[in-house]
């Protein structure tokens, strides 16, 4: 059984962190880190810090807003597909490309 979640204060140094977070537990490893597993401990890591977030939050916003405007919209407006407007088969459009790429 995981003991409890801590909240640790954001001031709070990481070695009172651990040593709060291994009194609590009473498992701890050589180091006085607490028991858990690799890939928890990234994940918890990362969860944190998203939790934590004030003005990040809003910056990812705006970051995944502008990542879907750069590939699908300038995709619809100003990437067409020329093979498939200019050839009928697959097999017409892979002649069109080996054709190009042994040209150049």
């Amino acid at each position: 059984m995981t003991p409890p979640r801590q909240n640790i204060h954001p001031i709070q140094s990481a070695d009172e962190a651990l040593k709060s977070t291994a009194d609590s537990s009473g498992k701890a490893d050589q180091a006085g880190a607490p028991r858990r597993s690799l890939p928890r401990r990234i994940v918890d890591f990362y969860v944190d810090g998203f939790r934590s977030m004030t003005v990040g939050r809003n910056l990812w916003l705006l970051i995944i807003i502008k990542i879907f405007i750069l590939f699908f919209v300038f995709k619809l407006f100003f990437f067409p597909n020329l093979l498939e407007r200019d050839y009928d088969t697959d097999s017409q459009r892979a002649a069109a490309v080996r054709k190009t790429l042994i040209d150049r």
